[in-house]
């Protein structure tokens, strides 16, 4: 497994990526998922994607920061058991251990994804060395963010930045080339949220 990227973790401002944590944990249920993770001692564990930046989404259009968010994904990595079974009895003991919480949470073993990517979704998929090549290869190049619990505020990962997020601009992700996936995510996004401007190519807005 590859040692986890320590240091910047995002080309975002600190100004920026401080506003994006504290908008993430006015959500109520991902200061509850992020307090509640180290406990279950997960390797490489994050929490990811739609909790967090819909959760921006909502503040920015005068919505509960937990308006309408359809479940809450758990990564982690462990490439000691690449099998469906070992994944489902981690997401059960995920799901016990936050019972309490009224979400759907989701939690899948970055380690085995391309055991199941290709058959899926009919493409191919390298092998992850760690959670955040999970991360790195979300659909919409925005959305690819997520926290790790840490000493006071969590690590944010966010390797395309944060500023689309925030002006609502949606591009494919090149690390991910899926284009008739990407229209389906985006074109979703943007029935719910349609203030979003969604790109069908790499290139830069004006």
């Amino acid at each position: 497994m590859r040692e986890h990227r320590q240091g910047s973790l995002s080309p975002a401002s600190p100004a920026l990526a401080g506003r994006f944590i504290e908008d993430a944990l006015r959500n109520p249920h991902n200061r509850a998922l992020l307090a509640g993770l180290p406990a279950l001692a997960l390797p490489d564990a994050w929490l990811v994607a739609g909790c967090l930046f819909q959760s921006v989404w909502n503040l920015q259009g005068g919505r509960p920061p937990e308006a309408g968010i359809r479940d809450y994904d758990l990564f982690y990595f462990d490439a000691s058991d690449l099998s469906a079974e070992a994944e489902r009895r981690v997401d059960e003991r995920v799901r016990r251990h936050f019972s309490g919480l009224p979400v759907t949470i989701e939690t899948k073993n970055q380690a085995r994804v391309h055991t199941w990517y290709a058959e899926y979704f009919g493409a191919s998929y390298a092998a992850s060395l760690c959670a955040q090549d999970g991360i790195d290869r979300f659909l919409v190049d925005c959305t690819c963010v997520g926290l790790q619990p840490g000493d006071g505020l969590p690590t944010l990962y966010a390797p395309y930045g944060l500023q689309a997020l925030y002006e609502g601009v949606l591009r494919p992700n090149p690390r991910c080339h899926q284009p008739r996936l990407y229209a389906a995510k985006a074109a979703d996004y943007q029935a719910r949220w349609p203030w979003l401007r969604v790109l069908d190519s790499f290139a830069v807005p004006a």
